[in-house]
């Protein structure tokens, strides 16, 4: 459940263009008065216009490479490259061309769906080898390296995908893992697995296991040391893991997983590190301590190689160790301990870096808000503070002594980029426009900022920076000009107002709202949409898309909340869901309806309430506990019951069936479910691995065996991400033809 973005380019201060974007056609049926359609929302070229992904300079800086977008493919990415002494683009692989069509392992599809990545096509990923010379592409299963000059050298040729692919640090190797072993190889040989060939497939080497990938933020399982010299490995046995049967239900058949799947409260895979040579030799196993039962949250290597730091966290998350790791000898000492807030939990990050003199930055929630310290020598010195959240540490220049981050600082709705001084870091410097919403990443030696923006009506653009935030070059202008997809829509586009009410303790609560032109008298039906669940915050400044501008369009009000329990708010705002999913946060939700009602343009007997995931849970949970509140509900695959739901994110806040069992009984979306009077939409793919078929079996049977009426959408084939080109707006007219059948409708 972990929430769901990203974006490059040098030049000498002109706006960089490119052939990909210079041909893009409008639809010449379409006219500036035309309503927006859910087919032409997920229709190419994008509405949201060239969305790059994964910008990156080269190690020598000359240039700046890209994944984009094609316009006649949303979802079909190439890997183009801008020269800055020539200046200009080229398309360096063109994924149709080089690719080999060949479908995907399981294992790799798998990994794409925890990667959020899914319905992604082309090339999804790549790296720059150390020396400059060229790019490692992964591509349909396979691996190339593609050189500056044109050079296309195939490393792999297999059935099989090769997962988690990497060059090493300096670039001798190249790595992947390939049916649970770790591969390596000089490059242009032969690659050669170095770990032991296991006797049960429950066993694996160099991969990520389940919940670290689909919780943790933590999608490989193997750690190149700086100098190509030693490999840290993971080895995790997953055979004491239960086994849930998966059976992906498609349209021409039914095909049977049985999946390690570990539940809340049951056992974990056994997870162990171990450090060896490129060729496997010289292994030694890191002493993680005498508690098995734990959770390998970070692996890192001292930038001069001479320790691994690993972040040891405990099966309750409320405590978090750092290692400090001989990589000759595996032995480990703690450093330091990160604990937890009473009644609350360790929120993993990756806004941490290993200083070149063993200093570190880390990110840390000690004093109730996310902020940044500094760690040396024993000593911790606190960075940034206040009643704000660094949200991230996007780079350092170490020459200088110069730190960058994002965080909530002047507006918890539209992040901004920072600079503070290591010698004086109370001098913080504003680096972006607080017109927009920011968010930034840099090259490794903190000396360019790489800066997506976008607000309510300016689609997300991208441009690079330097120290001072000054724009050098644009990536992506995207400007909303007559060329622009979206222009013919431009006549409808609503803005969007933003407000706060109070919950019932008082915490003001944000929300944001985009209503079509109102007319005097007629009062609307309410589109209201919510997530619910810890971690995602939903209501921003950013661009949205077009989305629920197609359903203003329609006539519906717009209207979203964020409930105590969702992020960038501090440890108070989180911590009421401790031991309690499933009821302040339905509270918050009906404060919001309840002030919806007091407007005069909303019909407050047209409330339709909308979720995914723990959003359709959270729409269980508020027909259950207010029946008459809402006019209809819409739940997409829902989380029903979490003793369903996994081990790291549902302890986490829940902590264990058997320790918690009235917490359990209580967020429960089962038992009520008898209770629900009004009319009901639920919708699930049918081969979800991640909240599993069984979750929305179990309540379809509860309702049924109580003769209580409700209709469902079932996606044959799909998992956890219903959409696609037709599959997306089957869904929305779907849910839209269902209000419309319950008179949730706009006034004549």
């Amino acid at each position: 459940m972990r929430s769901l973005t990203l974006l490059a380019a040098l030049a000498l201060g002109t706006l960089l263009s490119s052939p990909a974007f210079a041909d893009r056609q409008l639809d010449q049926t379409e006219s500036a008065a035309m309503d927006l359609t859910f087919e032409r929302v997920f229709a190419s070229p994008s509405l949201d216009g060239p969305t790059p992904r994964q910008a990156k300079l080269s190690p020598d800086g000359r240039y700046l490479t890209v994944l984009r977008n094609r316009v006649d493919d949303r979802e079909r990415y190439d890997l183009w490259a801008y020269d800055r002494q020539a200046s200009e683009w080229s398309m360096l692989v063109d994924s149709e061309k080089l690719g080999s069509g060949r479908e995907l392992s399981e294992a790799e599809k798998m990994q794409r769906e925890r990667a959020r990545v899914g319905s992604l096509k082309g090339i999804i990923a790549y790296q720059w080898a150390q020396d400059g010379s060229g790019v490692l592409v992964p591509l349909d299963g396979d691996l190339y390296l593609v050189r500056l000059g044109g050079e296309v050298v195939r490393l792999t040729d297999t059935e099989e995908s090769e997962l988690n692919p990497a060059l090493s640090n300096r670039g001798r190797y190249v790595s992947f893992v390939r049916d649970g072993r770790l591969f390596v190889g000089e490059i242009g040989a032969e690659a050669q697995p170095v770990t032991p060939q296991e006797e049960s497939d429950a066993i694996r080497w160099g991969e990520a296991e389940f919940v670290a990938q689909e919780e943790m933020d933590r999608l490989t399982g193997y750690w190149w040391g700086p100098d190509d010299r030693r490999i840290a490995v993971e080895r995790f046995d997953e055979s004491g893991v239960g086994i849930v049967t998966r059976a992906a239900i498609g349209a021409t058949g039914t095909k049977v997983f049985e999946q390690r799947y570990p539940v809340a409260g049951s056992p974990n895979a056994l997870v162990e590190l171990y450090v060896m040579d490129p060729d496997g030799r010289n292994r030694v196993k890191v002493d993680l301590g005498d508690d098995a039962d734990i959770y390998l949250a970070r692996v890192d290597w001292a930038p001069d190689g001479s320790a691994v730091y690993v972040q040891r966290e405990n099966r309750q998350q409320t405590k978090l160790d750092m290692l400090k790791v001989d990589p000759a000898t595996g032995e480990s000492e703690v450093l330091f301990t990160e604990n937890a807030a009473p009644d609350y939990w360790i929120n993993l990050s990756n806004n941490y870096k290993w200083l070149d003199d063993g200093s570190l930055i880390w990110w840390s929630e000690r004093d109730g808000f996310g902020h940044l310290y500094r760690y040396g020598d024993g000593e911790w010195t606190q960075l940034t503070e206040g009643d704000w959240v660094v949200t991230s540490l996007v780079g350092l220049d170490q020459q200088v002594g110069k730190v960058f981050f994002q965080a909530t600082k002047d507006d918890v709705l539209a992040q901004q980029v920072y600079s503070l001084d290591l010698a004086n870091p109370s001098q913080i410097s504003l680096l972006t426009d607080p017109g927009f919403a920011n968010s930034a990443s840099m090259d490794g030696k903190g000396q360019t900022l790489l800066i997506s923006r976008s607000n309510d009506d300016t689609p997300p653009q991208s441009y690079i920076a330097d120290q001072q935030g000054n724009r050098l070059a644009w990536i992506e202008e995207n400007a909303l000009d007559s060329e622009h997809p979206y222009s013919p829509f431009l006549a409808s586009h609503q803005p969007t107002r933003y407000g706060t009410i109070e919950a019932e303790d008082g915490t003001p609560l944000h929300w944001e709202m985009v209503t079509p032109e109102l007319e005097t008298g007629k009062r609307y039906p309410v589109f209201f949409y919510h997530y619910g669940g810890p971690g995602p915050q939903i209501v921003t400044k950013g661009w949205d898309g077009p989305l629920r501008q197609a359903i203003v369009d329609k006539g519906y009000i717009w209207f979203a909340l964020d409930n105590r329990g969702s992020a960038n708010r501090g440890v108070a705002f989180e911590q009421p869901i401790y031991r309690a999913m499933g009821g302040v946060e339905v509270r918050d939700q009906k404060a919001g309806a309840e002030y919806l009602k007091t407007l005069p343009f909303v019909d407050p007997g047209k409330i339709a309430i909308d979720g995914w995931s723990y959003g359709g849970y959270m729409t269980l949970k508020m027909l259950e506990a207010d029946p008459g509140l809402y006019a209809a509900g819409i739940s997409g695959a829902p989380v029903t019951k979490w003793e369903l739901y996994d081990t790291h994110y549902t302890e986490r806040f829940m902590g264990t069936p058997k320790a918690d069992a009235a917490a359990y009984a209580k967020s429960d979306a089962i038992a009520d479910a008898p209770k629900i009077a009004d009319p009901l939409l639920l919708i699930h793919g049918m081969a979800d691995d991640n909240v599993v078929f069984e979750n929305a079996t179990e309540v379809i049977a509860k309702m049924q065996e109580a003769n209580v009426s409700f209709e469902m959408m079932l996606y044959p084939g799909y998992t956890h991400r219903v959409s696609g080109e037709n599959i997306s707006p089957h869904r929305y007219n779907t849910v839209f033809r269902f209000l419309e059948r319950n008179g949730v409708t706009p006034p004549e």
